[in-house]
């Protein structure tokens, strides 16, 4: 069962994609956030970017199911710091936000192949008029019934599922594209929580694993595990 686990990880990271992200810009409600999170991790999203309040907590193990620890959360005060740090981590991103304008496209219609960062707007207002200004390209959802929305989850889920199916045609989730530098803590603290947790208080680095997962240190690493 262990072993199966650590091949799982291996596996997930292996498909993750540095290029495609979500924004939740003041997305609030944590059953939003959560679920949010969820679908970005369920496609291979390797960030995930939030305007967030300094002063409250982000969202939990309990409430993001775990996801949140396979994902790398950038929190930001603002959307203009939101979107240089899209930019940055990609000059050739396109940003796409969901809002229902005059050149809006159907979210179908998005090459999604292309390094692809979707913002999501908050519950009530959407869309805010300076995160538009960030946009590249204004995308809906078209609706057939008398709601002209849906609930933030469910449309960054059905966006982002959108691009993980043109991805997956293109074969783009072959390319492995996270270092080893940054797999390796997420090998350890996935496979073996309890000893990173000993590791992180003792401040002591993750020794290397082997091909199996398991940990290779000699005595002096044990002994300052033990009695550090």
């Amino acid at each position: 069962m262990q072993q199966n686990r650590y091949q799982r990880i291996k596996d997930v990271l292996s498909r993750r994609q540095t290029d495609l992200t979500v924004c939740l810009e003041d997305v609030h409600k944590h059953h939003n956030l959560s679920a949010i999170v969820r679908s970005a991790d369920a496609v291979g999203c390797h960030h995930v970017h939030a305007v967030w309040p300094e002063n409250q907590k982000w969202l939990t193990n309990n409430t993001s199911g775990g996801s949140k620890n396979w994902l790398e959360t950038h929190l930001h005060k603002n959307i203009d710091d939101a979107a240089t740090m899209m930019r940055q981590h990609n000059p050739n991103v396109q940003i796409l936000a969901t809002h229902l304008s005059e050149d809006a496209v159907d979210f179908r219609e998005i090459d999604y192949t292309k390094p692809t960062a979707i913002i999501v707007g908050q519950e009530k207002t959407g869309i805010s008029a300076q995160a538009l200004k960030h946009a590249d390209q204004n995308i809906i959802i078209p609706m057939q019934g008398m709601v002209q929305s849906l609930n933030v989850s469910v449309a960054a889920a059905l966006i982002l599922f959108e691009a993980q199916h043109q991805r997956e045609k293109a074969g783009l989730y072959n390319r492995n594209m996270l270092s080893e530098d940054i797999k390796h803590p997420m090998y350890f603290e996935g496979y073996h929580p309890v000893i990173a947790k000993q590791c992180r208080i003792k401040k002591l680095p993750y020794p290397p694993l082997d091909e199996e997962g398991e940990i290779i240190a000699d005595d002096e690493f044990w002994h300052a595990l033990k009695h550090a």
